[in-house]
C-alpha cells in the first residue's frame, strides 16, 4: 500500500502539472497568435518602424517563440508596455509573455509570481551626461538632476547608488523611454540612466549623438531575460528552450542560411536532435519536433539576432562582451539539448 500510494500520488501531480501546462499552449494556438508585450519603443529591441512592423533584439524574441508555436514568426500581436504597467499586463493575462528589457529579481521571480525563462542579455546599470557638462565619473554627479524611469529596478539602484557614495541628488521621474530622453535633451535633467544598452540605444536616436557619453561607472547587475507567469510549466518550457536554441544554435554554427543542410547532413547528434531529424523532443513540448528547427530558420541564430539589431555594425554599435559565448570569453550558455 506504501508504494501504490506514493505511484498514485507521483500520477496525481503529474496529471495536475500536465493539465495546468497544457493550457496556455492551447489557448495561444487556438487563437492564433503568440500575445507579446514589450517596450513602448527602444531602437534596437523593441520598436515599430516607420510601417509599423515592430523590429528588435527583444522582437526577435517574440517572433522566434511564435515561430515555435506556429511555424510563422509573423503571428504575433506586440503590446507595448510601460515600467509601470508591464507586471499588471502579464498577471492579469492580456499578454502571454515579457520580451522588454525586464530585470530577473528575487521580488520578481517569488513575490510577483514570475517565471524568468532565462538570460537574453548580460546589461548593468549606467549613466549618459552631455560631454560639455565635463564630467567623467558618475562620481562627479553630487547634488546632480538625474533622468529615470519610473517602476523599475533603475529608480532604486540609483537610490543605493548615490547614498553609498554619500551624494545628492534630484530625481526627474517619467514612464516611457521616450519621455526619458525628451526630458534629458530638453535640459530637465544633468544626466540619464538606464541599463547601458538602453543608454546606447536612446543615445542612436538623439539628434547629435557625438555631443553625450557614457559615463564609465557600472552601478548594478542587470540580467535581462524573457518572462512568463508561474503555474504553466510547459508554457515556461516553450519560451525557455526557444532562448536556448538560439544560443546552441550559435555554438553549433548553426544558422538560418545553413539550417536546411544542418538538418539534412549534419551527424553531430544534439544537432539531429535538435532539428528534429532523431527523437520526439518538440512533441514533448507539445510542438512539432521540427520547432526549433523553424525557430532558426525564420528568426535567427543569437549572434544572427544581436548582430542586425544592436551588434557593432547598427547604429547602437554594442560589442558582444560578456554576452559572447562562453566558448569565446562571454557568459552566454544554454543547458544540453538532450
Amino acid at each position: 500500500m506504501k508504494y501504490t500510494g506514493t505511484i498514485l500520488a507521483a500520477a496525481a501531480a503529474v496529471t495536475l502539472a500536465s493539465g495546468a501546462s497544457a493550457g496556455m499552449l492551447d489557448d495561444i494556438k487556438s487563437r492564433g497568435e503568440l500575445i507579446c508585450g514589450v517596450t513602448t519603443g527602444l531602437a534596437g529591441f523593441a520598436a515599430p518602424d516607420d510601417k509599423g512592423v515592430w523590429k528588435g533584439f527583444d522582437a526577435d524574441m517574440c517572433r522566434a517563440v511564435a515561430a515555435g508555436v506556429f511555424g510563422d514568426p509573423n503571428k504575433v500581436k506586440f503590446v507595448p508596455t510601460t515600467g509601470q504597467s508591464r507586471f499588471p499586463a502579464l498577471q492579469s493575462g492580456e499578454v502571454d509573455m515579457l520580451a522588454r528589457n525586464t530585470t530577473w529579481t528575487f521580488d520578481r521571480d517569488v513575490k510577483l509570481g514570475f517565471e524568468f525563462a532565462g538570460i537574453n542579455f548580460y546589461d548593468g546599470q549606467g549613466f549618459i551626461v552631455r560631454k560639455s557638462l565635463g564630467v567623467k565619473s558618475a562620481l562627479e554627479l553630487d547634488g546632480a538632476a538625474i533622468c529615470v524611469g519610473t517602476g523599475s529596478t533603475t529608480e532604486l539602484n540609483l537610490g543605493d547608488y548615490f547614498t553609498a557614495n554619500n551624494m545628492s541628488y534630484t530625481p526627474v521621474v517619467y514612464v516611457t523611454s521616450d519621455e526619458i530622453r525628451a526630458g534629458y535633451l530638453a535640459g530637465r535633467c544633468d544626466a540619464y540612466t538606464t541599463d547601458r544598452s538602453g543608454l546606447a540605444a536612446q543615445r542612436s536616436v538623439m539628434p547629435n549623438p557625438d555631443e553625450h557619453v557614457v559615463l564609465p561607472e557600472v552601478i548594478s547587475k542587470e540580467p535581462l531575460g524573457p518572462l512568463v507567469r508561474h503555474g504553466d510549466n510547459q508554457w515556461g518550457d516553450v519560451v525557455r528552450w526557444t532562448l536556448n536554441v538560439m544560443i546552441i544554435a550559435e555554438e553549433k554554427g548553426i544558422t538560418s542560411a545553413n539550417v536546411d543542410d544542418m538538418k539534412a547532413n549534419s551527424k553531430d547528434p544534439e544537432i539531429k536532435r535538435m532539428l528534429g531529424v532523431e527523437g520526439e523532443y518538440g512533441a514533448r513540448l507539445g510542438l512539432p519536433n521540427d520547432w526549433a528547427f523553424n525557430v532558426i530558420k525564420k528568426v535567427g541564430n543569437y549572434a544572427e539576432s544581436y548582430n542586425r539589431n544592436v551588434g557593432p555594425d547598427t547604429q547602437i554599435a554594442l560589442v558582444r562582451g560578456v554576452n559572447a559565448l562562453w566558448s569565446s570569453g562571454g557568459i552566454l550558455y544554454a543547458p544540453p539539448f538532450r
